[in-house]
């Protein structure tokens, strides 16, 4: 089997694999996500699933397309189950700035300005869950965000074509799930240490 299409279907196999027992966590109330931050990654992660397709990313894209459905759903389950509902004027800026990547690439003709723009909304719409998990370092798990640290890296491997339109997006949230880990770990320890008398 080629290597693209191999890491292609890893990264796939991986989404389901990260996805199965954080759905379980919510259906459980043990990880209440923040309904916001899963809204405009769905939208986010379908838009740039299309742009990607566009600048012939290929079969690689397909695990951001898998991605985005369950993005969705998870939307839907977090506010069906009363996950974290607080919603602030930024979290409606996002929302706002996700919406406005469809019309600047219909104007510019040009996927790569999309992507700019929903990889930048993207990580702000970690702004929300990152609050949380500051708060709260243990509604947030680790090893979910580690999975998808690495399948973002073997979309990028699987991608058919390589260019700023078809990498920015995974590496930059790769990158956004590793810092995202690193704190959280790093709020879990400071919060169990014990303190001076």
């Amino acid at each position: 089997m080629p290597v693209k299409p191999l890491l292609t279907f890893v990264a796939i196999a991986l989404t389901l694999y990260a996805f199965i027992p954080y759905i379980r966590d919510i259906l459980k109330g043990e990880i209440r996500p923040h309904v916001f931050s899963w809204v405009i990654w769905g939208i986010t992660t379908f838009v740039v699933f299309f742009a990607q397709l566009a600048a012939g990313g290929g079969m690689g894209a397909w695990a951001i397309g898998v991605s985005g459905s369950i993005t969705l759903f998870i939307a839907a389950l977090a506010f069906s189950k009363r996950g974290d509902m607080a919603i602030t004027r930024t979290d409606w800026l996002f929302f706002m700035a996700a919406l406005s990547s469809l019309p600047l690439w219909f104007f510019t003709a040009d996927p790569l300005w999309a992507v700019v723009v929903l990889t930048i909304v993207d990580l702000l719409g970690f702004g929300p869950t990152v609050r949380k998990a500051w708060d709260q370092p243990h509604s947030e798990s680790i090893g979910f965000f580690g999975l998808f640290l690495l399948r973002n890296l073997l979309v990028v491997g699987g991608l058919a074509t390589w260019s700023l339109t078809t990498v920015l997006f995974p590496a930059a949230v790769a990158a956004a799930c590793a810092g995202l880990m690193l704190m959280i770990a790093l709020r879990r320890k400071t919060l169990t240490m014990p303190t001076s008398a």
